[in-house]
This record gives C-alpha cells, structure tokens and sequence, in this order.
C-alpha cells in the first residue's frame, strides 16, 4: 500500500452527490441513540446511580480516527450525564506495549478536549486482584492448567462447524491445578508449556466460551511491574474484571466484541463481583479511502511508507493535527456520525466538511501557486502594494500584496 492511500486531500467543496449527504446529515434532529436510551432507562429505573464510562486503549501504538469516535462517545456521554469517564490503559502484553504510547495516547484525550476522573488508570495495578480471583476460580472448580502445546489446544478447540474436545488436563484436582499455576507465577514452566483455562464448555456454539485461556507464560519485563510477573493475564479476562474494579457502568465497545459478552458476563459472575458492568456494542468507525486498523498503520510506518505515526497522511490523532485538523472538527464529525449498531462506511467528504467548518471562523485566507509559471509584466509603471482583508470578518486585519513587474500563475 502507497501512503497516499491513507488519506485523501481536502477537496475545495464536496461533490454534489457529498452535498446532499452533508445537508442530510445536517438536518436529522434524531432522538436517543440505542446506547444513551440504555442509560437514559437506567437511571430511571434506579439501575444506576452514577454513570461511569472508560476509555481503554492498548498502549501499543498511536490513536487514530476510530479511537476518536471511542473517546467522544465514552467521554461525551459521562459528560452528558453527570458522569464519570476514566482513561485506562489495558496493559496487558508486555510484549508490545511502551511506554511513549501510554504519554502520547494521553496527550491525545487532552487535545481533543475531554479530562478523565482522576488519575490514568492501568490494568497492571490490578494484577493483584486478578491473580487471586484467578485462584479463586481454581477453587471453585471454574478453571484448571492446560499443559497442551499451542497447536493441540487450537486444533481441541473445534471450529464453528465442530464441537471443541475436552483436555486431558481438564478434570486436574484443585490442588494440582493451583500447585501448577503457582509454578508459572515463579516462572517455572517455559512460555508456550502452561496456560490458565477457564472451565465452560468445549461443545458451545460460541467458539470465545470454549475453555477460553486466562493466563499464559511470558517472561517479559512490563513498562509498569518490571519482572515481577512471569506470567499475565489475556485481555479477555483482564477487561471485564477490570471494569468491575472501577464501578464502570457501561462498558461501551465494537460489534467484534459482541461474541465475547457472554464471557464477560460469566468472569464476572464467577468472581462475585460487588459492581457488575453490562457491556454493549456499536458499529466502528470506517471511513473511505482511511485506514483504520492499528496493525496495518504499524506496518505503513515500520516499513518506512511514512515518515512515521505523525506523518500527515496518516489518520493517527498526532498526524491529523500535523495535517491542520482541529479537535472541535473532529468532534463534530463524530456526534454526526452518530452511534448504531449497523455497519457503514463513512463518506470522506463528512470529515473533510467537518473540518472546513471548524475553520471557517477562525482562519485567515492566505494563497499559494503549488505549479507556478513566471510571468513578466511589461506594461507595469511602478511597483505596488495592495492590501485586502485575511478573511470576510474584517475584524482579522489585512494582508499586504506585493504586485511587481514579475509575478507567478498556475501552469494549469
């Protein structure tokens, strides 16, 4: 992929066909969307009593125009309701993650104008709890130590056609399975050798309740906890316990997660969670001609097709901003966008209308010939200068135009 297939350049106007999908964007007046509906009846009813709402991006990489509909709906509707909205970093594969991403995402939240309720949170400060809730289900008889290798859990795991198969390791006794999952917190077993499973069911139609794995082998120094842990938890195990932690609310997330809300629901139950969270799902952002998936931004700056993650062509937050983009531009464009359930892609010329308003009050006029040809004036008594307003609001001051016998038009 070119880099110029990451973003396209402003057009002066939208096509006539953008036109109409501006204007009709313009004039919906919709109501609730499904999401603050769901809150809305909470607090009536009494379900909720405070709404706590949470960023949790991966610190793996720089945020992008997907990640900015995220934090304007998290953020935005804690601010809307009353609220509270945290900023957490889930924290858990070392492997990837620096921490130049954790100050750079955060600086980004700031730039788009939103503060979080205190201080960044971090999955990995809840290691602790999430070790002994892992110990908790050993002993309830709600997960056991799986020593097959990689391949044969993958292959044991079925597919959506055929039913998953049971581990040897599945019917283990609790004090052989907490004897083994001590010995990979000591760093006893090597990675790929020992992983934490939870005990559900192999013939489930859904494939994320099949035994999913909890904990695996990594002997890796994390950017929070150093060496203190040989192991860590999947994300998948992390995130809802680490809501419950934090009294969320509503754990707002995409429609790829909506198969995995029922072991969300589950580990949650399973702990005996005082704060139990309800997860809910919308349609991600997708935008002609953009680029949103970090993995595939990764692999446009690590092989050098941009000048790195704040290259102007990208449409990672620290690249629009190096472009002119404007969080009050961005913040438009995504309460237009809107929150629903149904999979779109967004017409480009929405983005580029949303900036162009943004600006409309606030920038000067200036002019450039990008393919200039030198023209000589032969009839031009005296050189000049010409004064005209920098923008229809008089109230910006005025430019100087120099006009000599030499000036410099479009080639086209």
């Amino acid at each position: 992929m070119k880099p110029n297939d990451v973003v396209s350049t402003l057009p002066n106007n939208p096509t006539p066909s953008n036109n109409a999908s501006v204007a009709a964007q313009q004039e919906q007046q919709p109501g609730l969307d499904f999401v603050r509906q769901v809150i809305t009846e909470d607090l009536a009813e009494g379900r909720t009593q405070k709404v706590v709402t949470r960023f949790p991006p991966e610190p793996n990489g720089y945020l992008h125009i997907g990640h900015v509909k995220a934090i304007c709906l998290n953020f935005g509707i804690a601010n809307e309701f009353d609220g509270f909205c945290n900023l957490r970093f889930d924290d858990t594969n070392p492997d990837a993650e620096e921490q130049e991403y954790v100050d750079g995402i955060a600086n980004d939240v700031k730039w788009l104008g939103f503060e979080w309720n205190g201080e960044p949170r971090y999955a990995s400060s809840y290691f602790d709890q999430l070790h002994a809730w892992a110990i908790q289900l050993i002993k309830q008889g709600d997960a056991y130590v799986d020593l097959q290798s990689p391949e044969e859990i993958r292959l044991n795991r079925g597919n959506f056609i055929e039913p998953g198969k049971n581990s040897p390791y599945r019917d283990t006794s609790v004090e052989e399975n907490l004897a083994r999952f001590e010995k990979m917190n000591n760093g006893e077993f090597a990675e790929g050798e020992a992983v934490l499973r939870a005990k559900i069911d192999m013939a489930s139609p859904n494939v994320h309740m099949r035994d999913p794995i909890l904990y695996r082998v990594l002997h890796s120094e994390h950017h929070q906890t150093g060496d203190k842990w040989k192991m860590y938890p999947m994300y998948d195990y992390a995130h809802p316990l680490s809501d419950a932690i934090e009294g969320i609310t509503h754990s707002l997330c995409t429609l790829e997660f909506q198969d995995h809300r029922p072991f969300y629901d589950w580990v949650v139950e399973k702990v005996h969670s005082e704060a139990v969270p309800r997860q809910y799902e919308s349609s991600r952002l997708n935008i002609d001609y953009t680029i949103t998936s970090k993995r595939k931004l990764r692999k446009l700056v690590e092989g050098g097709y941009v000048n790195g993650w704040d290259d102007p062509r990208m449409p990672t937050v620290v690249g629009m901003r190096r472009r002119g983009f404007t969080p009050e531009g961005l913040r438009d464009f995504c309460k237009r966008v809107g929150v629903s359930k149904s999979d779109g892609i967004v017409d480009v010329a929405m983005l580029e209308y949303c900036i162009r308003q943004s600006l409309e009050n606030v920038a000067a006029r200036g002019m450039a010939v990008l393919n200039p040809l030198k023209v000589t004036l032969t009839n031009l008594p005296n050189d000049m200068d010409l004064t005209h307003s920098r923008h229809p609001n008089v109230d910006m001051g005025e430019r100087v135009i120099p006009l000599t016998s030499e000036i410099y038009i479009d080639r086209k």
